[in-house]
């Protein structure tokens, strides 16, 4: 049986990692197998269950197999690691990690790990649980892998009282609604303050848009102090009982998902803080004010350019996946990740869009097959042109 998909997301800094971390712990105490998978290139996720240890991540491990020519033998060992919380209960924990700062796309990592463990095997674990701490303020496609491609079955947002971390969660479930609008599967199971103070301005939000209050993690100073030990919350009682309370909701699935929330547009937003959208358009700026005091100053200024080519985020030496790469470029989708093994042939990921090429032997072919897909208009996630006898995509 395969193991169940849940995805935390929230705001950067909202206590995501802080979340999943005292939720797995407590699922994993009850006695179910977890994995716990860190889905943010800042790789912290599971320092705390692992007592501070920072793993190594995926996107490296898989890098330096890929630099001695073996990533074809990368296994479940390199990249999993297991925690014994205390005897008898043992959590797993896996950091995606992505490319190193500022060279790639953050959303091309979280892809790509998703392709190595479902190629690892993923799906046939024994696991009861695949809890994955996702970051919430980043729209890059890879981050909304598990909403685009319906890997996770539920979704729980975390938020506080701020503004900041409620838009956040407006946008994500507005993602989340869109995707199971085009016949995705993930449901969102509702929300989850954290570090409530007693102000009720998350639950004026819920109640806006229509999504239920799971739990309150109360702010707490003791609580603080422990988690920046990198240890667990659920050394204090007050807070055992909490996480107790929710992952036994959660494994008896007495939460029903919430499917007929509906998100905020701006203006509704900023109400639920007592605010509104001044009418009109902002006021213009001239290039008089901006060009003030200089000379010749509109006289041989280079254009910026936002074509994605401009900014490539693919280098390859490979002859064939540089020609695949450019003939996908071609059609108008643009690469952010390429892959060839003896086994799959080339497979091209474009945003949150996994392509399977396969061999290239026929590659005008299916380059024409995904151009009229396109044109079609039809919203996919996952194209098999393996055999293109049958091509399959959904």
């Amino acid at each position: 049986m395969a193991p169940r998909m849940l995805a935390i997301y929230g705001k950067g800094g909202m206590g995501k990692s802080f979340f999943t971390s005292n939720l797995t712990s407590r699922l994993t105490f009850d006695g179910y197998r977890v994995l716990q998978l860190g889905c943010d290139p800042k790789h912290d996720s599971c320092n705390t269950v692992f007592g501070g240890r920072s793993l190594p991540t995926l996107g490296e491990q898989w890098r330096i197999f890929k630099e001695q020519g073996r990533e074809d033998e990368l296994a479940v060992g390199d990249v999993i690691y297991r925690s014994e919380l205390k005897p008898g209960s043992v959590l797993y924990g896996c950091e995606l990690g992505g490319p190193e700062v500022g060279r790639g796309c953050g959303g091309q990592g979280i892809s790509s790990g998703f392709k190595t463990l479902e190629g690892l095997g993923l799906s046939k674990w024994n696991l009861d649980y695949v809890v994955m701490d996702f970051l919430g303020d980043v729209v890059c496609g890879g981050f909304a892998t598990p909403l685009a491609r319906s890997l996770a079955e539920q979704v729980i947002i975390v938020v506080g009282h701020d503004r900041q971390s409620l838009y956040a969660a407006n946008n994500i479930a507005k993602a989340a609604k869109y995707f199971r609008s085009m016949g995705g599967t993930t449901s969102v199971l509702g929300l989850i303050v954290n570090r409530d103070d007693g102000s009720d301005v998350a639950d004026q939000y819920a109640k806006a848009v229509g999504l239920p209050i799971l739990t309150r993690i109360p702010l707490s100073r003791r609580v603080r102090e422990l988690a920046d030990a990198c240890r667990l919350a659920l050394e204090d009682e007050t807070f055992d009982a909490i996480f107790s309370d929710l992952s036994k909701r959660i494994a008896n699935s007495e939460i029903p998902p919430c499917d007929d929330y509906e998100p905020l547009e701006y203006h509704d937003f900023l109400r639920v803080f007592g605010a509104e959208e001044p009418e009109g358009k902002p006021d213009s700026a001239s290039e008089n004010e901006l060009f003030a005091g200089t000379v010749n100053a509109k006289k041989g200024i280079p254009m910026l350019s936002l074509t994605p080519s401009s900014i490539p985020q693919v280098q390859t030496d490979d002859p064939i996946q540089l020609r695949v790469k450019n003939v996908m470029e071609s059609i108008g989708l643009y690469v952010t990740d390429l892959s060839r093994t003896d086994r799959d042939g080339v497979t091209v990921t474009s945003g949150a869009v996994e392509i399977r090429i396969g061999s290239v032997d026929d590659l005008d072919s299916k380059a024409a097959f995904l151009s009229a897909l396109r044109r079609s208009g039809q919203t996919f996630s996952y194209v098999d042109l393996r055999e293109m006898d049958a091509p399959a995509y959904r």
